[in-house]
């Protein structure tokens, strides 16, 4: 069997004890908590007159190449929308929320803020684990984020699967989707990327398979690596976590479609993007404390974030600190954040978005 060696690597005994918890860490990093505040996407900004929200309608209504087109569009709260927008390539309609910029007088760019494992179809999003949206309603941005992609890290799947059935995320979110955002949104055409976890790898991958798509990356705890055996090995133990065979993803271990879908392997594809990538070391911190306000609820849950969420933490600073290398290498400059502390959980990545936005916002042309 033909792996791609990457970076170095960790101890066999260190890499067993990390994937091993992987399962257990995804459920404990993304399950329907109640412990955290609920963020109001609609926090109060002084109001400016939205064209799009004042007419409850869509500025255009334009068909991507392939036939993906808006079919939904709501109007859900001050400056919030909720739209419908079918993917001809996966033949569903896919929901995403959206919040409006701040200042809506001229068009704006857009901030594609993912989901983790996930896909925010569960109660694991931004809008219910954090105060991000708040923080975001004072720029002008418009901020957009699809439900749905759970296990699928947001790619292009070779074959359908019985469970999670059609994954093309990388030709929705490429190709099909933002041209109709950019059509409805009347926005300026500027784009970026942020996830987290498992979508900390998908941002990296996304900008690499279309070049000049997306101006500015941010990956919170997210792993580059997915071709050799370690990385390899995550992205299976994530996808089955969701009853998912990761054969049907890319193909067995050797085939290509790894090496070629691989961020690291395909680092050079992020030259001329605004990058940020950070990542706590696992041990715990200010955000893990009993019952606290971006902890899992009870002693059960802070054990769960300490020893799960710390392991699955040094394995993501392990791979963060490989892709450094590698754009160093590259002499592709990028803003790193290594925190000394800090599991795989919402408060440090609250955090770290905050931390992210100078970088997000020169890719948009926005005032840092």
């Amino acid at each position: 069997m033909a792996w791609t060696r990457i970076g170095s690597t960790l101890t066999g005994a260190a890499a067993a004890v990390v994937v091993a918890l992987v399962s257990a860490t995804v459920a404990a990093a993304d399950p329907g908590m109640d412990a955290s505040p609920t963020a109001d996407p609609d926090v109060a900004t002084p109001a400016m007159v939205d064209p799009v929200i004042r007419s409850g309608a869509p500025s255009a209504t334009p068909v991507s190449p392939d036939g993906s087109r808006l079919v939904d569009f709501r109007v859900v709260g001050e400056r919030s929308l909720r739209l419908g927008v079918y993917s001809a390539a996966m033949d569903q309609v896919i929901e995403l929320d959206v919040q409006r910029p701040a200042d809506p007088s001229v068009p704006r760019p857009t901030l594609y803020l993912l989901a983790g494992a996930g896909g925010g179809e569960d109660s694991a999003t931004w809008a219910a684990r954090t105060s991000t949206l708040d923080f975001l309603a004072a720029h002008p941005v418009n901020v957009v984020q699809p439900i749905g992609g759970a296990w699928s890290y947001y790619t292009d799947w070779r074959a359908r699967d019985p469970v999670l059935g059609v994954n093309k995320w990388t030709t929705f979110l490429t190709e099909e989707l933002p041209p109709v955002i950019d059509g409805a949104l009347g926005t300026d055409g500027l784009n970026a990327l942020a996830g987290l976890s498992m979508s900390g790898t998908s941002v990296l991958q996304l900008p690499i398979a279309a070049p000049g798509r997306y101006r500015a990356v941010a990956a919170y705890s997210g792993c580059a690596q997915i071709s050799d055996p370690l990385g390899h090995q995550l992205v299976q133990t994530v996808v089955a976590a969701g009853q998912g065979d990761v054969v049907n993803m890319y193909g067995p271990p050797d085939d290509p479609m790894w090496a070629a879908n691989d961020p690291y392997v395909n680092a050079e594809g992020l030259r001329g993007v605004e990058l940020f990538l950070s990542t706590g070391s696992g041990l715990p911190g200010r955000w893990d404390q009993l019952n606290g306000p971006r902890a899992q609820p009870g002693v059960g849950g802070l054990v769960n974030q300490v020893v799960l969420g710390g392991l699955l933490e040094a394995a993501t600073d392990f791979c963060t600190r490989n892709m450094r290398d590698r754009l160093t290498g590259l002499g592709i400059e990028a803003t790193y954040v290594f925190e000394p502390y800090g599991t795989h959980s919402w408060g440090y990545w609250e955090d770290a978005l905050k931390q992210s936005w100078p970088v997000l916002a020169r890719g948009l042309g926005l005032p840092e």
